[in-house]
């Protein structure tokens, strides 16, 4: 009795009128709208796709960076060649010059005509210097004209000290007035004394080098000389003769370089990206740099379509999910105000509502009004009844009691006789009431075809043959085939026994894969089948009529035999068509 008092107690709040609204007031319950779940569920499916998209944008752009860093090394590396061979033709132009009769025999006016008549139109003068570094002719001025001693002093003392041929860097050069570079050669003749043979060019003349290269995208070349100044550059001409404005290391490529000194109005980004060459002959250095801000600019150009197309997304999502709620809440509602009238008593009309589940719900309480209309009135008609027979009961009661007593000699004998009869009727009430109440690997294929049927020890299964694709409809009616003859197998052939097994086999021959099904057994099974049943006809109809296949089935002593022909061609997926390889 305690234990139901305590249930009762528990319940008492929900159970009495008016309890849960009252817990709703008091902010015991805070149910959410239909609206907010549908958010959240528009925000599960859209942050996980959001996340995913941006880390495939971050690797898809690394492979970009990866490329077009490997092609920016080539085309520096294609560079740096180019200067290479433009210096070697100089070099090897004074290899040829310094053996000019007339420069052995001293004869300079002529050695100085033959000079100027070769170089003509090659944009490379000659100079001659003495062991002083004294200019002795200079092709750019006529013969004669007063020369001032090299512009380069350095380079052809190097050149004289060391005996070997030497490039120079870039410097301005008094006679031309120009930015210039010196190729040096060494003339060395005994019992003379030595003298250089410079070949001599403008810097602007190997921006022919650089505009070769197709350079978009922010990219930019500078060719550069080993004390860092610029020979040429692809971005701004006036920068030749100027120290290069990236603080770069050769050692490294790519590399991120930021600027020594920027400029007022020029070279205004914080880095840059920049990939370096060296020239083996030279020492220069080819720099292609290009703006940070420009490489990752398809990146962020990527992130923000991304983010606009996701917010357009999220809002169509949020406005949707405002007008889903407001269709199911409308029929919820009304559903709500039904279950009240059932509560109360009232009768329940069943409504049709756009959603099927509200449906059911509206037919379900309607269908329960009725019920309890119908209880109530066999409740009241079971009251009716229960005070009719207690009437009676009464009636036979009084009965009973008049009737002992009229008999009864005595009071204890009438209490024995009423109460054995009042048991009586106790028992034939308790009978009353009792009474009255869902481009494929052939191998796989195959084995997930045979796996059901397959026996336990693995070495009565044999599978051979190359890799091999299948298109989806090829699969589809190859393992329909495939599972026709395992279950015969497995009923009268290969497995039907403890000692059979199958080999499959399969092969490309003359533009045609061959399938090779064959079992083995001790003896045929008489069981087998004779007349030709539906597995028959998925073999013959599906492969011989879908897939152009030949088949020859051969019924050995010891087993079954079948070979499939099929042309390549009608199994191969459709990229595997465009690669002949891709199959084999």
């Amino acid at each position: 009795m305690a234990r139901q008092d305590v249930e009762t107690d528990e319940s008492a709040p929900f159970a009495a009128p008016g309890g849960f609204a009252q817990r709703l007031r008091a902010g015991l319950t805070s149910p959410k709208p239909i609206s907010f779940f549908l958010f959240l569920f528009i925000a599960a499916t859209i942050i996980p796709a959001f996340a995913i998209s941006i880390v495939l944008l971050q690797r898809n752009d690394a492979a970009q960076r990866e490329v077009v860093n490997t092609l920016t090394e080539a085309m520096a590396s294609s560079v740096a060649e180019a200067v290479d061979r433009e210096l070697s033709g100089m070099l090897t132009t004074l290899r040829v010059l310094s053996t000019t009769p007339t420069l052995a025999a001293d004869n300079i006016p002529d050695f100085y005509d033959r000079a100027k008549l070769a170089l003509a139109g090659t944009g490379s003068y000659l100079i001659l210097l003495d062991e002083n570094l004294g200019q002795m002719l200079n092709t750019r001025v006529p013969y004669g004209t007063e020369l001032d001693p090299t512009s380069d002093p350095r380079s052809a003392q190097t050149a004289l000290d060391s005996r070997a041929a030497t490039i120079s860097g870039v410097f301005f050069g008094r006679t031309s007035g120009k930015w210039v570079f010196n190729v040096i050669l060494p003339y060395l003749v005994d019992n003379r004394e030595p003298r250089l043979l410079v070949m001599t060019r403008d810097a602007v003349s190997l921006a022919n080098t650089l505009s070769q290269q197709m350079l978009r995208g922010g990219w930019n070349a500078s060719l550069i000389d080993r004390d860092g100044t610029v020979i040429v550059s692809s971005y701004l001409s006036s920068d030749i003769g100027k120290p290069f404005f990236l603080d770069i290391d050769s050692g490294v490529s790519p590399q991120i370089a930021r600027p020594r000194e920027p400029e007022e109005g020029n070279f205004q980004e914080d880095s840059y990206v920049t990939i370096v060459e060296e020239s083996d002959l030279s020492g220069w250095k080819v720099v292609v740099w290009a703006p940070s801000s420009s490489v990752e600019e398809p990146m962020r150009r990527s992130l923000r379509l991304l983010l606009g197309g996701s917010l357009i997304i999220i809002a169509i999502g949020m406005a949707a999910a405002w007008f889903l709620g407001r269709q199911i809440a409308k029929p919820v509602r009304r559903l709500a105000d039904d279950a009240r009238r059932l509560g109360a008593g009232e009768p329940v009309k069943a409504a049709i509502y756009p959603i099927a589940e509200v449906t059911t719900v509206s037919a379900a309480l309607a269908e329960a009004a009725g019920d309890r209309k119908q209880a109530e009135n066999e409740i009241r008609l079971l009251m009716r009844e229960v005070a009719h027979r207690a009437k009676n009961q009464l009636t036979v009661v009084a009965s009973m009691a008049k009737q002992t007593a009229r008999n009864a000699r005595s009071l204890p004998t009438f209490l024995d006789s009423f109460q054995k009869r009042l048991y009586g009727l106790a028992r034939s009430t308790d009978l009353l009431i009792a009474g009255g109440a869902t481009g494929v690997e052939l191998r796989e294929l195959l084995l997930a075809q045979i796996e059901p049927f397959r026996p336990d020890d693995a070495k009565r299964l044999e599978l051979s043959g190359p890799h091999f694709r299948l298109a989806s409809q090829a699969a589809q009616t190859i393992g329909l085939a495939i599972h026709e003859l395992a279950t015969n197998a497995s009923k009268y052939g290969a497995f039907a026994t403890r000692s059979g097994r199958l080999s499959i086999s399969w092969r490309v021959e003359d533009e045609k894969l061959v399938i090779h099904w064959r079992e083995h057994l001790a003896r045929l099974s008489r069981r087998r089948p004779v007349k030709f049943g539906f597995g028959t006809e998925i073999i013959e109809r599906m492969l011989g009529g879908t897939l152009d296949a030949e088949i020859e089935r051969t019924f050995h002593r010891d087993g079954l035999e079948c070979v499939f022909r099929i042309p390549v061609e009608r199994v191969l997926p459709d990229r595997a068509h465009r690669a002949p390889d891709a199959g084999h």
